[in-house]
């Protein structure tokens, strides 16, 4: 850690939970979205900061840390610093900010101390959230990984959003709870993405059940109503046929309204309308038709 993100991460650390309670929106207030990665899944960050920021939202959600997966080009900042340069002017001309930052997953063979760069990085351009999913059965061992990771982003002033998703060791609502209450970490929090919570078969009178204080930003997108059995469809879907908010069979107010108002990444890839219409188009029907899906449902999330 250089001298400047030291006195960086010695002036966020104390105010975290500060800064948590700042992003998070009084009823009423106009809704805040975040522009994720798979959205626009073909863009290196500073060209989705420009997107965003014509199309008008208020984030981007920028996946930093290298999957390694089959054709995903690595847009990894810390080792890259042309690219950092690019995305800090970026972020700096457009005034979009950088939400959060993915994927730091609970993995076996995956040291979480190699995240530390981009979470360097990411404190340094202001982000405020690391998503984070786990990809394993073993208990013990992703017990003490999540935690491991959440103690990693504390010094940043980050929060580490837990994601259950369908197809992976912790699926559903209640295994990211399990979580959350084990490992007890201040910075630990709970992301809760539309189209997983409902594959997933979960209740969203559970979620407003839960402290207030694990939700930090949600992502949002549709799809159809009746939820895949094969695995490579669901797969499918995921990663290259999710619908924009309000065309599909998800019942996305109910979830929304059952957390606090708080900004909502939209993660949206759709191959085909990309393919269609190019990335700034697509980009900005998943912002349209999401503001116009919240003031359609306004009442709902009036509490």
């Amino acid at each position: 850690m250089n001298d400047f993100t030291r006195n960086e991460s010695a002036a966020r650390t104390p105010t975290t939970r500060a800064a948590q309670r700042a992003v998070k929106q009084a009823p009423g207030a106009r809704p805040e979205f975040s522009l994720a990665h798979l959205t626009v899944m073909g863009c290196p960050p500073p060209e989705m900061i420009y997107i965003a920021a014509r199309a008008g939202y208020d984030y981007v959600s920028v996946r930093t840390i290298f999957m390694g997966l089959p054709g995903e080009p690595n847009y990894g900042l810390a080792r890259n610093p042309d690219l950092y340069a690019k995305t800090k002017r970026a972020l700096d001309t457009t005034g979009v900010r950088l939400h959060d930052i993915e994927l730091a997953r609970v993995k076996e063979g995956i040291d979480p101390k190699t995240y530390v760069p981009e979470f360097e990085i990411a404190a340094r351009l202001g982000a405020r959230a690391v998503l984070s999913s786990i990809w394993t059965s073993d208990r013990a061992f992703y017990l003490d990984t999540f935690a491991a990771i959440c103690d990693l982003a504390r010094p940043f002033g980050l929060t580490v959003d837990l994601e259950p998703v369908p197809i992976a060791g912790v699926h559903d609502l209640a295994g990211a709870v399990e979580v959350l209450r084990a490992v007890q970490r201040p910075n630990a929090g709970l992301m809760v993405d539309t189209h997983h919570f409902h594959r997933a078969r979960d209740n969203p009178a559970e979620l407003a059940a839960l402290p207030r204080e694990w939700f930090h930003f949600a992502q949002i997108c549709d799809a159809s109503a009746e939820i895949p059995t094969d695995r490579e469809e669901m797969i499918h879907v995921m990663r290259e046929a999710r619908l924009y908010v309000g065309e599909g069979g998800i019942d996305i107010a109910s979830i929304l309204h059952a957390m606090p108002r708080i900004p909502y990444s939209i993660e949206l890839p759709h191959l085909e309308h990309v393919h269609e219409t190019g990335y700034a188009e697509h980009a900005f029907r998943c912002l349209e038709t999401a503001r116009a899906y919240l003031a359609e449902h306004e009442e709902t999330f009036a509490s």
